[in-house]
């Protein structure tokens, strides 16, 4: 038995003693002619079920999730960093004779404009890395610090190859740098925080 209506689970079974069943009561939330305690409770499973045994042991998301995260996470930083320093300048920025709607509208526009433009630029720069990093775990098999911090370099190099070779090697010592901060990083909150 439930001990309040509201609870749709619970680790105690009715039936016995099983350590780590949780039940599930479908009709918990309903009021009315489904609101009964004779019900069945389904049992639900202590752990994710997988098709496929395959499955169960991978310990590394698919490719398809992480450029989703990666571009997706660089896209939204982009805009809101591009977006936040444009607002900061527009709101220094002041012109004589300006109606408040009009500096409204001129601060929005040009809020929207850079934040949208810095967000298209990471969000590629987000996509390149992914691309980089999942073709280095496909060819060598494994998910070590090492393939970020080559994706890094490779992506910074890549972004910038048309620029000529000079800004070429700034931009992958940029990338491998970047990288390698953001895997230090990485690591020590694994290390300190949980």
């Amino acid at each position: 038995m439930l001990r309040d209506e509201g609870d749709r689970s619970r680790d105690v079974s009715p039936l016995g003693p099983d350590e780590g069943v949780r039940l599930y009561n479908p009709y918990a939330d309903l009021h009315g002619a489904l609101d009964r305690k004779d019900i069945n409770l389904y049992k639900l499973p202590p752990a994710p079920e997988f098709l496929f045994s395959e499955e169960a042991n991978i310990q590394r998301r698919s490719w398809n999730d992480y450029l989703v995260f990666y571009t997706g996470v660089a896209y939204v930083t982009g805009a809101l960093a591009g977006g936040s320093q444009r607002f900061v300048e527009g709101l220094r920025l002041k012109e004589a004779g300006d109606m408040l709607k009009l500096r409204v509208n001129r601060l929005l526009n040009a809020t929207g404009h850079r934040g949208r433009n810095a967000g298209n630029t990471l969000g590629i720069l987000g996509l390149l890395y992914m691309g980089m990093e999942g073709a280095m775990f496909s060819y060598w098999g494994s998910d070590d610090v090492f393939n970020g911090i080559l994706a890094g370099l490779g992506t910074g190099a890549l972004y910038k190859a048309a620029a000529g070779p000079r800004t070429t090697a700034i931009a992958g010592a940029v990338g491998g740098l970047a990288a390698a901060g953001f895997a230090a990083g990485k690591q020590l909150s694994k290390r300190y925080i949980g």
